[in-house]
């Protein structure tokens, strides 16, 4: 017979680590396909039983692969720092140090008297990061910033700013340092389960497992957060066309704009005819656009058709100023997103003021941003206003939602008003190309 071929040291750990990375890919695949894991993973606001099921999902698993190690002897099925780390960075340093008990009771049978604490403090050392950095940043964390690791410690240097990207990669990098220098420190007595660099190159694969077995996880995860945030997306335009349909153009706006009509006919034909020519076609672009984003040149063409009707309606009460950098106008919008703000600054502002006023529409690149502001210098809103803006009905409230569900929370609108002097509503937009709107 044959003899059998022995795999050497450092084989048996290559194949090891790789093990270890598939199974901690199989259990974030296989957890992220429950309706409860995936709400907790999309919404940060968790409540206590959110936290629990979220604990018990993970912890009870890599519980079952440090069981596997110490009873079958199979090595890649202990999790035990990248699980504790990862539920902290997720959940919290309660949640962290939760699944660190958990993991960390098992060894102790063993006489590995160092597990416990060790996976305690990995836990809570992923939860303190999670307090530390933002949300986001973990959301996006990838081991592959080791590539631009001189570029961005000269950025931290220069700017003095903490680069967390950086810190996510090297903390997982420490505690796994951590755990070979406690494990081969009481290695006789066997204190403390480590991978042992075995020839001492193969630490690197070591420390870049453990950062991989952080990273892929968030990354599954992250991919679910977005299509859901893709879905809900959808959804909130579609809605948004329909109800700007039947709610922007509001009834009262076309009672009054008809009122006026009926009025000038007699009067004044040639400007009824204008009046009824701007409003048909801004009726008309709204039914017929299919589009959800739009130029920001055809954004202000929408709102000019609008504006006419107003500024007609109320003679030289409304005074109208633009402020377009032409370094703006290819920027891509959602569509019918000027009309709110523009109507909020009449409703609010101007026709609430003796003598009317005067509106500015303004945008302004800053970088890879446009800055869009439409400011009135009406009546202002009190604070009660402001808080009750973004509550409810289709102006503000809409235009604020979708923009915060196309680009981010960071990207919403900033509502500032003083009573007596006015009010300013703004906004930044990301610069897109025309291919990535639809994903945007």
């Amino acid at each position: 017979m044959p003899e059998a071929t022995l795999l050497s040291a450092e084989q048996v750990l290559l194949t090891t680590l790789v093990v270890k990375l598939a199974v901690m890919a199989a259990l974030a695949t296989m957890l992220v396909r429950y309706r409860r894991f995936r709400h907790i993973l999309i919404f940060e606001r968790r409540d206590w039983p959110d936290r629990l099921v979220f604990v018990l999902a993970l912890g009870l698993p890599l519980t079952a692969g440090v069981a596997s190690r110490l009873l079958l002897n199979y090595n890649a099925a202990d999790l035990t720092l990248e699980g504790a780390f990862l539920a902290g960075l997720i959940a919290g340093p309660y949640a962290g140090a939760i699944v660190g008990l958990m993991v960390g009771l098992p060894p102790l049978g063993n006489g590995e008297v160092i597990a416990l604490p060790f996976a305690v403090g990995c836990g809570f050392a992923g939860g303190g990061l999670r307090e530390l950095c933002p949300k986001e940043a973990i959301w996006h964390f990838s081991p592959f910033v080791v590539t631009r690791l001189p570029a961005r410690g000269w950025q931290m240097l220069r700017t003095r700013r903490i680069d967390w990207h950086v810190v996510l990669l090297f903390a997982p990098v420490a505690l796994e340092l951590l755990r070979q220098t406690l494990g081969a420190r009481w290695s006789e007595h066997q204190r403390l389960f480590y991978a042992e660099p075995n020839p001492f190159w193969t630490l690197a694969v070591i420390l870049l497992a453990t950062v991989l077995a952080v990273a892929t996880p968030i990354k599954i995860w992250n991919n679910a957060r977005i299509e859901h945030r893709l879905e809900e997306q959808e959804k909130l335009l579609l809605a948004a066309r329909i109800e700007a349909l039947a709610s922007q153009i509001n009834p009262h706006f076309l009672f009054n704009t008809l009122t006026s009509i009926s009025s000038l006919i007699r009067t004044q034909p040639e400007t009824a005819r204008m009046l009824i020519t701007k409003l048909s076609g801004l009726l008309r672009r709204l039914m017929r656009s299919t589009d959800h984003f739009v130029s920001l040149r055809e954004e202000l063409q929408s709102i000019d058709e609008y504006l006419d009707i107003e500024v007609v309606r109320f003679g030289p009460q409304l005074r109208v100023e633009k402020d377009i950098s032409p370094e703006t106008l290819d920027f891509i919008v959602p569509s019918m997103i000027l009309q709110p703000l523009v109507e909020n600054s009449i409703k609010h502002g101007l026709s609430r003021k003796v003598g009317g006023g005067r509106i500015t529409i303004r945008t302004v690149r800053r970088g890879n941003r446009a800055l869009i502001e439409v400011v009135d210098d009406g009546a202002g809103m009190t604070e009660e206003a402001l808080e009750d803006a973004f509550a409810g009905g289709i102006g503000l409230s809409n235009v604020n939602e979708r923009l915060r569900t196309i680009y981010g929370a960071a990207c919403g609108l900033n509502l500032t008003s003083v009573p007596g002097l006015g009010t300013s509503v703004s906004v930044e937009i990301p610069e897109l190309t025309w291919p990535e709107r639809a994903t945007a």
